[in-house]
C-alpha cells in the first residue's frame, strides 16, 4: 500500500511491502544492547501484554519473545505481516494487517504499546485517544529508534550520498543524535517519564549493508525496479572499493517512554 505524506520525502509515495523480502533478511539487525534498554525499563516482559505498532516483519516481537510478554503486532502492509508470520513460526504472536488509525482493540488490553522505527508515520491526533483507551492504568507507550550516523561514519556517509543521488528528497538522510520528538497532542493524556540516546556499533558484511540500505524507505520502498538495480550496482562497487569484507557502522539508538496519566 503506497503511503504519501507531504512531511516525508517531499510527498513521494513509498511502500515497505515492495521491499518485504529484503526487509525480512536485512533489517533484523538490532544489537543486544538495544533490547537491554527495554528490559532495563522493566517493559515487554513476562506478565505483560504488548501491542507493537508498525511491526513490519515482526522484528521486535520475535527478538523479545524470549522475555515472556504476550505480543500482538500490526502493520499497514499485508506483505510485511505475511513475512512476520513466516518468521514467527512456533511463536505465540498475533499479527494483523491494520493501519495505525484503524486499530480497535478492547479497552485496557495492553500494558505497553511499542512503536519502533514508525512513530512519525502515524496520524497522532487521531490515534492518541485510542492508545490511551487500549492501555491499562499506568500503561506505557515505548517509542524506539535506531539510525546510522552519516557525518561520523565514512561508509554510512558515502552510502547515504549515493542513496540521495537516486532519491534526492529522501528525508531520512542526515541523521544526528537527538531525542525522539513527541507531538504535543500526547501531553494531555501521557507524561514523558524517560528518554535516552546512545551510540551503537552494528556489524555488517558488504552484502548485508547493501541489503540494509536497499530495504530503506529512500531505496527499496520508493524507487522503481530499474532504479533500484542501478543503485545497487553502484553501491556494491562503492563497497568493494572502499569497505573491507566485514565492518561496523556507527549508529545511535533512542528510546522514549510515556506513561498513561
Amino acid at each position: 500500500m503506497n503511503i504519501t505524506d507531504e512531511n516525508i520525502d517531499g510527498g513521494k509515495a513509498f511502500d515497505f511491502g515492495k521491499t518485504s523480502a529484503d526487509y525480512a533478511k536485512f533489517r533484523d539487525i538490532y544489537p543486544q544492547e538495544f533490547y537491554d534498554k527495554i528490559i532495563n525499563r522493566q517493559l515487554c516482559m513476562s506478565g505483560q501484554s504488548v501491542l507493537d505498532m508498525g511491526t513490519g516483519t515482526g522484528v521486535l516481537p520475535r527478538n523479545m519473545y524470549r522475555y515472556g510478554a504476550k505480543w500482538t503486532g500490526t502493520d499497514i502492509s499485508e506483505n510485511q505481516i505475511e513475512q512476520a508470520k513466516i518468521l514467527s513460526e512456533g511463536m505465540d504472536i498475533d499479527y494483523y494487517a491494520l493501519s495505525a488509525e484503524n486499530i480497535n482493540f478492547p479497552d485496557e488490553s495492553f500494558d505497553v504499546i511499542t512503536a519502533c522505527q514508525c512513530f512519525w508515520y502515524f496520524n497522532h491526533e487521531e490515534i492518541v485517544s485510542k492508545f490511551y483507551r487500549m492501555l491499562k492504568p499506568n500503561g506505557r507507550i515505548l517509542v524506539l529508534y535506531m539510525a546510522w550516523l552519516p557525518y561520523e561514519d565514512k561508509i554510512a556517509g558515502a552510502s547515504e550520498k549515493l542513496a540521495l543521488k537516486y532519491s534526492p528528497q529522501w528525508s531520512g538522510a542526515g541523521e544526528t543524535i537527538h531525542p525522539i520528538s513527541i507531538p504535543d497532542c500526547y501531553d494531555e493524556k501521557f507524561e514523558l517519564i524517560y528518554h535516552e540516546e546512545y551510540p551503537l556499533y552494528v556489524h555488517f558484511t558488504r552484502e548485508s549493508w547493501n541489503g540494509r540500505m536497499k530495504a530503506c524507505r529512500g531505496i527499496g520502498a520508493s524507487l522503481t525496479e530499474e532504479e533500484i538495480a542501478m543503485w545497487e550496482q553502484e553501491h556494491l562497487k562503492l563497497l568493494t572499493d572502499n569497505a573491507p569484507a566485514e565492518f561496523d557502522v556507527l549508529h545511535y539508538g533512542a528510546i522514549a517512554e510515556l506513561k498513561k496519566k
